[in-house]
């Protein structure tokens, strides 16, 4: 698996998320693709420590056995809800949607481990700054997939 923290990794993500269009349409599930671009920042702004969402009374019992699931090649599937904070409902602007999504993606390459300000994911739980890497790269990758890219 490759990783954010990675110059090459981070610019593969980059190179993928460039690919995308207004008009891409998904291959799965409801979202639009700016719908998607602004989704996939959510994730990102709970680690960097800008968007607070209290950890859910699972994280604390359940977290360690989710994190051992980080391995899993199928962590994420088809069928899956998100946490309530990363749902959006309203059409972003695809434009400001992409730039802000790459922007964040590139902090993980420019800042490494110091990125991540947040230690404690809301359904995880305690994570290492290489936890946050592989669940991070397993989402954009997820969700760049579902639209063909």
């Amino acid at each position: 698996m490759e990783s954010l923290y990675d110059p090459q990794g981070n610019q593969n993500i980059l190179d993928r998320i460039d690919q995308l269009s207004p008009i891409t349409l998904s291959q799965w599930g409801k979202m639009t693709v700016s719908q998607m671009l602004l989704h996939c920042q959510k994730p990102i702004d709970v680690a960097y420590g800008t968007l607070h969402i209290a950890p859910h009374w699972k994280s604390y019992f359940f977290g360690a056995s989710r994190r051992k699931k980080l391995a899993d090649p199928k962590l994420f599937h088809r069928d899956q809800s998100a946490i309530k904070e990363f749902i959006i409902r309203h059409e972003p602007k695809f434009d400001e949607a992409r730039q802000g999504l790459k922007e964040r993606v590139a902090v993980f390459a420019k800042d490494g481990h110091a990125a991540i300000k947040v230690t404690r994911h809301p359904l995880m739980g305690e994570m290492t700054p290489e936890e946050w890497d592989i669940l991070q790269w397993k989402h954009l990758d997820y969700h760049l997939k579902q639209f063909g890219v």
